[in-house]
């Protein structure tokens, strides 16, 4: 099997919790390079972003990543959607260039989406598509989040369009059904997985010595720097804690100088404990560990997650999450066994949880234990496993109704 991967924007070899980059390039990275190990190929096309970026990068035997030259590599992703028309010829170009056969396309992101169905038409391939957010459900989550208009009526369209749609949890799927009117039998629930190897407990003391963190208990943030993720949330939580001036807050991701990370800034100063939070730019996926097994308990205070790799990546660490009770973060995080979810985005209900758990030790040891084992089962070869059946699934649909069709 041969897959076309389509991510307009997202590029897989960019750093995580960078400015439009988090868990969808994990996946795509992660989930590429499974199916590459079990003989499939993949070719990850994404917009050439960087003028270093070479034409074609290798991520494993059979995985690799094309960069598409597509308008000016400044573009962000809400500059991506004028560029589409370009991008998608400049694929088919360089399939029909290189004489390359794919006999499914996987699109991620309503951007991508839409790409997808071009090349369904153009190539006579099955479409399979995940979206990771949808716009309605962001404006729910946050009436203020503002998204390009094309984007609603873009995402209906790729809804309708495509083969099939993967979610992560069950919340997504509903939230499918009964806010965009998808069948059922259109969608396919699979979770993506978590490198247990590399994302395993460790050493507290030897990771915050290798990390130059010092004493007391240290709370971790790991994601993307953008009002939906509200970080804001839990800096108001520390500053209200009792009995916490040893605590610490460690926000790791987003660029040095993105306009989220001074916004924050501000409020740990107004608040009266910016010597207790360290802000941290984005690091690789490999450096990660470290930062898990250095904190007590990580937060991911989020009004709006599809799944929330960063939970499940600090679970395999063996350390509890606090979390927001939205999106498919009940899917990782097991209220009251593997941490703490919470119904509500404000600081005072955060701030009950992390203090639970920051004052029992062996409370935090029992919930990590937990939430290592609970990890374990959430692995990219499961994840893949299943994606591989059902792009075989809809290969076979697709060459069935093919042949039906010239039959008749």
């Amino acid at each position: 099997m041969r897959i076309a991967l389509i991510s307009v924007h997202g590029c897989p070899v960019v750093r995580a919790g960078e400015k439009d980059t988090g868990g969808m390039n994990v996946y795509i990275l992660e989930t590429a390079r499974e199916f590459a190990r079990r003989g499939v190929c993949v070719d990850v096309y994404t917009r050439r972003h960087d003028p270093a970026d070479p034409e074609v990068v290798e991520l494993s035997p059979r995985a690799r990543v094309i960069h598409i030259p597509s308008g000016p590599l400044s573009a962000d992703k809400d500059g991506v959607y004028q560029l589409l028309d370009g991008f998608c010829r400049a694929v088919d170009d360089y399939k029909d260039r290189h004489e390359l056969e794919y006999d499914v396309i996987w699109s991620h992101y309503w951007l991508s989406g839409l790409v997808g169905i071009d090349l369904k038409r153009q190539w006579g391939l099955p479409h399979v598509t995940s979206f990771h957010t949808l716009g309605e459900l962001k404006r729910l989550a946050m009436p203020d989040e503002l998204d390009p208009p094309e984007r609603d009526a873009s995402e209906r369209l790729i809804m309708d369009a495509a083969d099939r749609i993967v979610v992560w949890s069950e919340n997504e799927r509903d939230a499918l059904r009964h806010v965009y009117d998808v069948p059922t039998g259109k969608i396919s629930i699979i979770p993506p997985g978590v490198d247990s190897a590399r994302f395993a407990p460790g050493d507290q003391s030897a990771s915050r010595e290798a990390l130059g963190i010092g004493g007391g208990r240290i709370l971790l943030y790991v994601g993307r720097l953008e009002r939906l993720k509200g970080v804001d949330i839990v800096l108001k939580a520390l500053a209200t804690m009792q009995d916490a001036d040893d605590v610490g807050l460690l926000v790791v991701g987003g660029a040095e100088n993105s306009p989220e990370r001074e916004r924050l800034r501000g409020i740990s100063q107004e608040s009266g404990i910016s010597d207790r939070v360290r802000f941290i730019p984005s690091v690789d996926q490999y450096d990660l560990p470290g930062y898990y097994n250095a904190a007590d308990v990580c937060v991911l205070p989020s009004y709006y997650e599809s799944f929330g790799l960063a939970a499940l990546e600090a679970a395999a660490c063996g350390k509890p999450v606090v979390a927001s009770k939205v999106g498919g973060l009940p899917s990782v995080v097991r209220d009251g066994e593997t941490g703490f979810l919470v119904g509500w985005q404000c600081p005072g209900p955060f701030m009950e949880k992390l203090q639970i758990l920051l004052s029992d030790a062996g409370l935090r040891r029992k919930m990590g234990a937990a939430a290592r084992t609970h990890a374990v089962r959430l692995n990219w070869a499961r994840a893949v496993t299943e994606l591989a059946i059902l792009f075989d699934t809809v290969r076979d649909v697709r060459a069935t109704a093919g042949c039906g069709a010239a039959a008749g």
